[in-house]
């Protein structure tokens, strides 16, 4: 039988998150088959800015909040964000059953440039070659970003490659990192209507 456009989902993709520890407590609710929108409250603002990006790009509707402990630095915070926003992601997206598996996105904003490649492979891996600027971004540390993709993939359990080719403005180049991870999301995050139900690997699980 062939399999049509319109075949449904197994479920609803969507997942609801808490961590709580005595640096952080956040809590991720989202949907993956969502239409962009966010709500966004992690005490540091540039971040809020860039996780806002990749709800938008990837067209995943997503709530954060993170109360963490900002009077040391945005450390924990920010990596904390990442486990618990991998863990949402995990949950969600199931047995994988129909995904594409792979995505990829090159986004420019201006002189910036960025490639952001991945794959929902089950095996945990993060290269990442972002040759910031700055140091800082607003009250951001930009040395974090690093911290908040490796909490990511740790537990969203997916391979991901990430290359600023171009860039002078951190801004810019942070802001392309974000909007390129989005939106490789999404094209991996997607059913293929070819292969609906069937887990896309030859080893016949990821």
């Amino acid at each position: 039988m062939s399999r049509t456009a319109d075949a449904p989902t197994s479920s609803p993709r969507i997942a609801a998150v808490e961590r709580n520890t005595k640096e952080t407590r956040i809590t991720v609710k989202l949907n993956l088959d969502g239409t962009g929108e966010s709500r966004l409250s992690t005490g540091i603002g540039f971040f809020d800015h860039m996780l806002d990006q990749v709800a938008r790009h990837g067209l995943i509707d997503l709530d954060i909040v993170a109360e963490g402990d900002l009077h040391i630095d945005g450390h924990h915070t920010i990596e904390d964000v990442g486990i618990t926003l991998g863990q949402a992601v995990a949950q969600a997206v199931g047995d994988k059953k129909g995904l594409r598996r792979y995505g990829h996105s090159y986004v420019p904003l201006d002189e910036a440039l960025s490639r952001v490649v991945v794959d929902f492979s089950g095996r945990p891996g993060l290269d990442l070659h972002v040759p910031f600027t700055s140091g800082m971004i607003g009250t951001m540390d930009t040395q974090l970003v690093s911290e908040f993709f490796h909490g990511f993939v740790n537990h969203a359990c997916v391979t991901l490659h990430i290359d600023n080719l171009r860039g002078v403005n951190a801004h810019h180049q942070c802001e392309t990192v974000f909007k390129a991870f989005g939106r490789a999301l999404r094209m991996a995050l997607e059913i293929d209507p070819r292969a609906v139900g069937v887990i896309p690997s030859t080893k016949g699980s990821l």
